[in-house]
């Protein structure tokens, strides 16, 4: 594997999450998601799920193996998350980092070709899920819009905006096709 195959997701999504569907699923022969938290459930900045979100969540979880894995070093947000959509989780993964991600990946009991790594960003989503061999899924933020009145909510979505789009076109100079 060359090295910017790292960075490479087998999927790429124009949309946020809920684009995931039980036919896309079945499609990718998957039967488990691992999911990142920030920018991919919610904002950066936000601790409250969107009804979408939990919609799709409740759609979803009967029939497959969810978990979420963030890097979010706050404990309690990220069990606040969890606890809104039912679902495990474990904060402070340190991705790319594979171990927390490999132990979540064990509690699921599925082979890594039927588990997804579903995440905002190439350098710690991707890369773990690729490392690990797993099905890797790029996803929109759920929110795109930065606020043109300045706060720290507009900072934090302005620098993780520009940190994914920087990401991204590190990948297309590579020869990765985003």
């Amino acid at each position: 594997m060359k090295p910017w195959q790292l960075i490479a997701p087998d999927l790429v999504l124009s949309e946020p999450i809920y684009a995931i569907t039980p036919e896309l699923m079945e499609s990718c022969g998957l039967r488990g998601l691992i999911l990142d938290v920030d920018n991919t459930l919610i904002g950066d900045d936000e601790s409250e799920v969107s009804e979408e979100i939990r919609l799709w969540a409740k759609m979803m979880s009967p029939n497959y193996s969810i978990w979420l894995a963030s890097n979010n070093f706050s404990d309690r947000r990220i069990q606040k998350v969890a606890e809104s959509l039912n679902l495990p989780y474990r904060s402070r993964a340190a991705k790319p980092s594979r171990r927390v991600v490999r132990q979540v990946l064990e509690a699921m009991q599925l082979p890594p070709t039927q588990v997804a790594m579903v995440g905002d960003r190439l350098f710690t989503d991707t890369i773990v899920g690729n490392r690990l061999g797993l099905f890797t899924i790029l996803v929109q933020p759920p929110c795109e819009e930065v606020a043109l009145k300045p706060s720290i909510s507009s900072i934090f979505k302005a620098r993780s905006s520009f940190l994914r789009n920087w990401e991204i076109w590190i990948a297309r100079k590579s020869g990765v096709k985003i």
